[in-house]
């Protein structure tokens, strides 16, 4: 059982230029006291070829936490557009935020990201060169993709004689918000345990 369950994210200001801050409100409950710190990631795909491209736009460190429900807004700087192939720029990509403790990923909720002209003319005549400052970003909010992994939330634990949790890679469950494993359609009350 996981001792951190994920209650909500709301994505606010979307859609927004590309150059904005991104921001979400995240909801969590602790079930058990922890004695280190969450970590929390937001990280933009910048090609689906390359995950050289890919930029952890901000991290931030929540805790030590103790039983009871959290809230906190998250933002973070938009991705470097000089770090993104410019073929890239617009279209389609991921977002990705996730929470690890003890350097083990715990839960990962993934969006796609609609990025384009917010102008019809640059639509249909797109420029040479793209004008960043004119494209808006589109964060599929109503679909997120959440992945949860079983980690281990008491390593002293092992120390006495208890079975590990096993590897995220092995185990990793997708879930939607009535439970199932398809992506989600609606995530205002995915529970993540």
């Amino acid at each position: 059982m996981s001792a951190v369950n994920l209650k909500n994210v709301a994505v606010l200001d979307n859609p927004a230029p590309f150059v904005s801050p991104f921001q979400f409100e995240i909801s969590y409950e602790c079930l058990s006291p922890l004695k280190d710190d969450l970590e929390w990631k937001l990280i933009y795909v910048g090609s689906a070829e390359d995950e050289t491209y890919d930029q952890v736009l901000e991290s931030v460190l929540v805790g030590p936490v103790n039983v009871g429900n959290y809230r906190f807004v998250f933002q973070a700087d938009s991705p470097d557009p000089s770090k993104i192939r410019e073929e890239d720029i617009i279209g389609v990509t991921v977002l990705l935020l996730t929470c690890s403790y003890l350097g083990q990923e715990f839960i990962r909720v993934g969006y796609y990201v609609n990025n384009d002209y917010e102008d019809e003319q640059l639509k249909e005549e797109p420029p040479q060169k793209v004008l960043v400052d004119k494209v808006q970003r589109n964060i599929l909010a109503d679909k997120p993709r959440v992945t949860k992994f079983p980690i281990n939330f008491s390593p002293e634990e092992n120390e006495n004689g208890e079975q590990p949790c096993p590897s995220p890679e092995n185990v990793a469950t997708e879930i939607n918000a009535q439970g199932d494993e398809p992506p989600c359609s609606n995530f205002s009350s995915v529970e993540c345990s």
